[in-house]
């Protein structure tokens, strides 16, 4: 029996020949990442140490990006004690305002991620670094302050589900739609403690942006984590982004999967997760009562890239938002958000009656920058809608890809571009 993909890169950091699921191993990692929510944690489980060193001040990203600008007191004293933490061990990889970003958008930017690498990160979307072939999951703050201090992590090996794709994406069908689509078919829990590994002709067809959309939101199928296989886009991703060495491995063909599924992008439509779980999709075909809006997010770790920003400037471009709908775009990155500007990208919102805010998690997760009152809805392209998961319990919020989301905010009602006669 042979290994897949995931099980071959933790073979290789665990120093062994082999490993089968459920193998208990403990890897090598190539980063440890944390932000300003989970690294203060993190930063007290190490005061416990009996010696709070960290393994490497090279190999560890903290990122303050969910609370920041810091919106209040609280806040400001977590990124406080990271800003501290960073400068008292030399850690290079801090960012805070003015260098920050979302840090899943941000990582594989700035080239911290690679093909072949082992990363754990102290948030659950840590997952996003798949798409370059890295075996990369959430942990724990406690597993975190762990990380930092050993440069090691414990991990059973875990099974996989393999996704075969073929064809290619129709115009305004995007990853975001792709994920939505499979979450839809096995359920939050359908691939949990699972390795998600994407396959077959239908993934050269997606973009960089695509993939890391799909990886980021594998966890919401439950998976500990996503991957695709190393192409020609993801070589020259990293080599316009990095100057680390990266390792291609590649799942044997006798590699054992829990289970197959193959999936013909061409035959996928626009997606929406209704509250208040990302299993609950329809496809705008299926909506058949119009769902008034009141917010639209065009942004986050998931939809914030720059794919995302030119699809939905390319459907906001000469159009206004409807008046009852407050329209909120979040650049992933100040690279990013810089393009948008010189592209004119930023322009077309704001013209359009959008804000542009500075990268940060803010709404996502109900922090700022658009928190929900009781009996509101947004459609957003974040990855959760939860019960209070962007505001008040009595709020609701639909999943979807920045075309739907721009289009929606144009007309005030869940729609795709089609209902503004864009082809």
């Amino acid at each position: 029996m042979g290994m897949t993909m995931t099980q071959k890169i933790l073979a290789a950091h665990a120093g062994l020949p082999f490993v089968k699921a459920g193998d208990l191993i403990e890897a090598n990692l190539d980063l440890v990442l944390g932000n300003d929510i989970t690294t203060p944690v993190a930063i007290r489980e190490m005061g416990r140490f009996n010696d709070d060193k960290v393994f490497d001040g090279e190999k560890i990203a903290l990122v303050m990006d969910h609370f920041t600008p810091n919106k209040d007191i609280k806040s400001a004293e977590n990124c406080k004690c990271v800003r501290d933490f960073a400068a008292a061990h030399e850690i290079t990889n801090y960012y805070d305002v003015g260098k920050m970003g979302i840090e899943h958008a941000l990582l594989p930017e700035l080239g911290l991620t690679v093909a072949g690498d082992c990363i754990i990160g102290a948030d659950s979307h840590t997952c996003t670094y798949g798409a370059l072939g890295a075996f990369s999951t959430g942990v724990g703050s406690t597993d975190m302050a762990a990380g930092m201090a050993t440069g090691k992590a414990w991990f059973k090996v875990p099974s996989a589900i393999k996704f075969n794709l073929k064809g290619q994406l129709k115009k305004w069908v995007s990853g975001k739609d792709v994920i939505l689509h499979i979450i839809g078919m096995i359920g939050v829990d359908g691939a949990l403690y699972q390795s998600m590994e994407f396959a077959g002709e239908g993934v050269k067809s997606l973009s960089m942006d695509d993939r890391l959309t799909i990886a980021n939101m594998a966890i919401e199928a439950g998976g500990k984590n996503g991957i695709f296989p190393v192409d020609e886009k993801t070589i020259e991703y990293m080599k316009e982004h990095s100057k680390r060495e990266y390792k291609v491995f590649e799942a044997d063909e006798d590699a054992e999967y829990t289970a197959v599924y193959d999936i013909d992008l061409s035959e996928l439509e626009s997606t929406v997760a209704f509250p208040h779980l990302p299993e609950n999709t329809k496809t705008l075909s299926e909506i058949k009562d119009k769902v008034v809006i009141h917010q639209s997010v065009i942004g986050s770790c998931t939809n914030g890239r720059i794919q995302d920003l030119r699809q939905a400037a390319e459907i906001l471009k000469g159009r206004k938002i409807h008046k009852d709908v407050r329209c909120i775009v979040i650049p992933g990155t100040q690279a990013i958000y810089l393009q948008a500007i010189e592209e004119g990208l930023v322009a077309d919102f704001i013209k359009a009656g959008a804000i542009v805010s500075t990268p940060t998690c803010g709404p996502c997760l109900g922090g700022h920058m658009g928190v929900l009152a009781a009996g509101e809805r947004a459609i957003s392209t974040t990855n959760r809608n939860f019960v209070g998961r962007m505001g008040h319990t009595d709020s609701e919020v639909y999943l979807a890809s920045p075309a739907v989301a721009a289009a929606s905010a144009v007309t005030g009602y869940i729609c795709g571009p089609d209902e503004l006669g864009i082809d």
